[in-house]
């Protein structure tokens, strides 16, 4: 019976076992699906399949930038001993290259490769955050990796000189902003706090008058705390939004691991 190339892609998706060891086990099973299964079964090259709902917090962020733009990937996994293992370090930076190149898409170019790293380090290997920014004319991006891939962070802007837009990614890797404006938080987020606020201050007592004040003031230490435009640069009083003066910040995505 004839092995096809969509055979071996079943019987890699149900088993979770490299291209040429899937390929293998059809040859040695005669095309026979269920008795392929087994023969991986047997060989121990089909338990990365029966990891795919483990917890895959640890992993790596790599990054990568060029003229025409940057790049970011997140490549998940169970343990910190995986991240660190050079295999999934190279894999990272190659994903990281290729999403530069030609786009987030491009990482299923990798899927085999993805595949062998499953087996060999034998965990839940995953994807978190795949972003590429391309360059626009008189903006600038920053590219930004913190503890040694532990985070990572895009930031996009025009009319920002690049050493406070670098200082901005850091930021970003500092303070975990969610939202890039207060227009970007859902406005059902935003009502729920305010009516949760309100409850608060009028258990503590607070005069009926001043319930709208402070209200007012305790909501927008809330955006404070997830709105990047809004939050002290590094925990100081001048917000970023007010340092970058007339300059703008288009975009920003952050991946952190853990």
């Amino acid at each position: 019976m004839a092995i096809t190339a969509k055979d071996v892609q079943e019987l890699r998706k149900s088993t979770g076992a490299g291209m040429m060891d899937a390929k293998k086990a059809l040859t040695e099973a005669g095309g026979d699906f269920d008795a392929a299964v087994q023969i991986l079964r047997e060989k121990g090259l089909a338990k990365a399949a029966s990891r795919t709902d483990r917890d895959n917090s640890e992993g790596l962020v790599a990054v990568a930038q060029d003229d025409s733009g940057a790049a970011l990937i997140q490549l998940k996994s169970e343990t910190d001993f995986a991240a660190k293992s050079d295999d999934f370090i190279k894999l990272a930076d190659e994903l990281a290259e290729l999403v530069l190149a030609e786009g987030p898409e491009a990482v299923e170019e990798k899927a085999a490769a993805i595949e062998d790293l499953k087996l060999v380090v034998k965990e839940n290997i995953d994807f978190g955050p795949i972003v590429r920014f391309e360059n626009a004319e008189g903006g600038a991006i920053d590219a930004y990796l913190h503890a040694g891939g532990k985070a990572g962070v895009l930031v996009q802007g025009e009319g920002i000189a690049p050493d406070l837009l670098h200082e901005i990614a850091m930021h970003i890797a500092f303070a975990k902003p969610t939202y890039l404006s207060r227009d970007e938080v859902p406005a059902g987020d935003v009502e729920r706090e305010r009516a949760a606020l309100l409850e608060i201050t009028k258990n503590e007592g607070k005069p009926e008058a001043a319930w709208d004040k402070i209200v007012d003031g305790r909501l927008n230490a809330w955006f404070g705390e997830r709105v990047l435009l809004e939050q002290g640069l590094f925990g100081e009083r001048e917000t970023v939004g007010s340092k970058i003066g007339g300059g703008t910040i288009t975009r920003f995505v952050l991946a952190t691991v853990g």
